[in-house]
């Protein structure tokens, strides 16, 4: 029964990996906390540590007599650096490796030379990259200045990576270096500014991905984007979730049959191919889908081919009457819980029959331009919205003049109904005493304001 009790144990404090304060409070309980405890934390120690002087303590408190005798004979007398030795091996918990956060803890080496600095670093590197280590994710980025694939036993160390996340313009070397080492990556989150061809080497190496991820690539090479794309084709059986910020060039999207997450935003290159490839696109499974810049007439074709499951649907700055989008929407969506869009008087109608067929709407984000009926907005939202929505974030156009006559009755209108979470980029002294009174009525449950837009990106509602 404790063994059973133990393993239950483990399993709930692992839930807590990314609660650093309540797993610190674990340690302490007893020494069954600790041994469960001390392992989730070191698995991501770069992460948790502070990058500060006993960060590097920790680190060289691990390094074996021998390496501390070599260093001495190079003149570096760690003595004064650090003395206590750890109470675990704490090393042999790391399965996150970030050169970026390591680089760091570097940074606060004191008391030593300069120029013996990168003696320490490789020795320390030697800690971190041997043959009885194996990650399961990597961090890199250009900033490190290290061609991690040349490293010394570093194929013992990746050779089952499932992670990778490279950031910035890599050498091509490093990319091609870590295509004939990892073959297992399932996640891979790469932020480059150029037409890096390691890249295409690095998907095409892989065997199950399943999560790709790429942002910050600017380049006008219309060429460069179709490789791209045809390498992930390449993947179409195991890729779910795909996250890219061009418009697509070729037909790729539609061999992609079991994505379930897809987000697309054409910022740099919303002039890159005047060709729409995302028409008569079926994705059958598609569950979530997140677009930025891509005009109506091509979501429409997207959404009309996606089978019913569309659970969440973010669409920002389409550019054109969606009314038809709209329509498309509530047409094909039926299971749609939330849903980010922009409203104005040219389809209100459409807001109407979006609440009434949505049935399982949740939250709904909505961007608001000036010119706009608040009155018949306020009143469609009180008399139509399905039981479950009762999650708001209204992003009003700059220099907007919400009456608050309008607000007034909106809230007053919806005290039978579920308190709401509401957040707004709005503020105005009447807004703000406005809200005051109906927060203390408890018809708006949680409020809260931001002028950042980055802040209406997500369904989170604080």
């Amino acid at each position: 029964m404790s063994k059973l009790n133990k393993d239950v144990l483990s399993l709930i404090l692992e839930e807590l990996h990314d609660n650093v304060k309540s797993l610190y409070s674990c340690l302490f309980v007893n020494k069954t906390w600790c041994n469960i405890v001390v392992p989730i934390l070191w698995k991501n120690f770069l992460k948790h540590l502070k990058v500060e002087k006993k960060s590097m303590d920790i680190i060289i408190s691990h390094l074996p007599n021998e390496t501390k005798e070599f260093l001495l004979s190079k003149g570096i007398d760690l003595k004064s650096i650090v003395q206590q030795k750890p109470l675990f091996n704490y090393f042999n918990f790391c399965k996150y490796f970030d050169l970026f956060r390591l680089e760091g803890i570097f940074s606060t080496i004191e008391d030593v030379e300069e120029s013996k600095i990168p003696i320490i670093k490789n020795e320390i590197l030697k800690l971190f990259v041997n043959r009885n280590k194996v990650y399961t994710h990597l961090y890199i980025s250009q900033q490190c200045n290290l061609q991690i694939h040349l490293i010394s036993e570093a194929e013992y160390c990746f050779s089952e990576l499932k992670y990778l996340h490279c950031y910035g313009n890599l050498p091509k070397s490093t990319l091609v270096g870590l295509a004939g080492i990892c073959k297992s990556i399932k996640n891979l989150r790469l932020e480059f500014c150029n037409n890096n061809s390691g890249a295409i080497k690095l998907i095409e190496a892989q065997r199950s991905l399943n999560d790709v991820i790429f942002t910050r690539l600017m380049t006008n090479d219309e060429s460069f984007c179709r490789i791209l794309e045809v390498s992930l084709v390449k993947h179409a059986d195991t890729i779910k979730f795909l996250k890219i910020n061009w418009k697509p060039v070729t037909k790729s999207i539609s061999y992609l049959k079991n994505l379930i997450s897809l987000e697309i935003d054409s910022f740099y290159y919303s002039n890159l191919s005047n060709c729409s490839y995302l028409e008569n696109v079926s994705l059958p499974v598609l569950e979530f889908l997140k677009t930025k810049r891509i005009s109506s007439k091509d979501l429409v074709d997207l959404i009309e081919n996606t089978k019913g499951h569309l659970t969440e649907i973010s669409i920002d700055r389409e550019g054109d009457d969606n009314k038809r989008l709209i329509q498309a929407i509530y047409q094909n969506c039926p299971y749609l819980k939330y849903l980010k869009l922009t409203f104005n008087n040219s389809n209100i109608l459409a807001l109407e029959n979006l609440l009434i067929n949505c049935q399982y709407l949740n939250g709904l984000i909505i961007i608001l331009g000036n010119e706009l009926d608040w009155d018949n907005l306020f009143e469609i939202l009180t008399e139509l919205s399905p039981a479950n929505l009762f999650k708001f974030k209204l992003f009003f156009a700059w220099h907007s003049k919400v009456p608050t006559e309008s607000l007034k009755l909106f809230f007053d209108n919806w005290k039978s109904r579920c308190p709401m979470l509401l957040q707004t980029n709005y503020e105005n002294m009447g807004y703000h005493y406005l809200i005051k009174k109906y927060k203390a009525k408890g018809i708006i449950k949680k409020y809260h304001y931001s002028s950042s837009e980055s802040t209406f990106e997500n369904f989170e509602w604080i």
